[in-house]
């Protein structure tokens, strides 16, 4: 099956903790699951909580079905006797805070950080993911922390958590709907994204609102106030679907910093 065909999300049992990644700042880990394989373990506990793990599905889901690279998305069930033993204080309050439904990622092993002055993108893929991160405003893809790998000489986006910044100011999705993302003048693949406009055509052809119903319909009750993930879910699809509809808006602001660029 293709990445970009993905229908559901597994979910796996962590069984050991293997280490942290310090340079995330919200102290994510290597995890070794019950199915065997290793997994970047995104925390629920974490300083911004289950609204980043919304991100990380939803923008990896989202990429994932524009045919970009991403690494597997699995739901990571973490048992509250897990963290017993972790000698680490600050790791053993983590863990004690995530007990329950967390997110991880399948580690690329032996992969690489994107360096955009080794490897040169072509113009149709960065065009779209600068397109995906301006739907997502999607704020940490720069030359400073790019968040892509090179793995196996092909480019996996990792790490959607800081989009949908909208969801940390309370539920009123209308206005950054349709707000133009200025912060895409920080983008690392700007200077490639030479195919906006085919990008913007390819990519909405993609994203019906069916299909945003089904990525969002992945978020689990688990991560909402009780019996409020219906309504929580609404407000993500209506938030992507408008602005996937006035796309204009976010395309003509990256078309604008990359003349301000040359």
């Amino acid at each position: 099956m293709e990445d970009h065909q993905q229908t559901d999300i597994r979910t796996v049992e962590v069984t050991r903790y293997v280490t942290p990644l310090r340079e995330g700042g919200s102290l994510p880990a290597i995890a070794e699951a019950d199915d065997g394989f290793l997994y970047v373990l995104k925390f629920r506990g974490a300083g911004q909580g289950v609204k980043a793990l919304i991100a990380e599905l939803i923008g990896g889901e989202i990429a994932r079905a524009l045919g970009l690279k991403v690494p597997e998305i699995v739901f990571a069930q973490l048992d509250a006797a897990f963290g017993r033993t972790e000698p680490d204080e600050e790791i053993q309050d983590l863990l004690k805070a995530s007990v329950g439904l967390n997110l991880a990622l399948h580690y690329l092993s032996g992969a690489i950080t994107y360096d955009p002055t080794v490897t040169t993108i072509e113009p149709a893929t960065a065009s779209k993911i600068v397109w995906v991160d301006c739907l997502l405003t999607n704020v940490d893809r720069t030359a400073r922390n790019t968040n892509m790998l090179m793995w196996r000489r092909e480019l996996w986006l990792i790490d959607h958590g800081a989009s949908l910044y909208f969801h940390h100011s309370g539920l009123n999705w209308q206005e950054p709907a349709k707000r133009p993302f200025v912060q895409v003048k920080d983008h690392v693949l700007l200077p490639q994204a030479t195919a906006l406009e085919a990008a913007d055509a390819a990519c909405r052809q993609v994203l019906t609102p069916a299909l945003i119903r089904r990525i969002v319909s992945l978020l689990p009750d688990a991560w909402f106030p009780e019996e409020q993930a219906a309504a929580h879910r609404e407000v993500y699809y209506n938030f992507l679907t408008t602005r996937i509809a006035n796309s204009e808006v976010f395309v003509n602001e990256a078309q604008h910093a990359r003349k301000a660029l040359i």
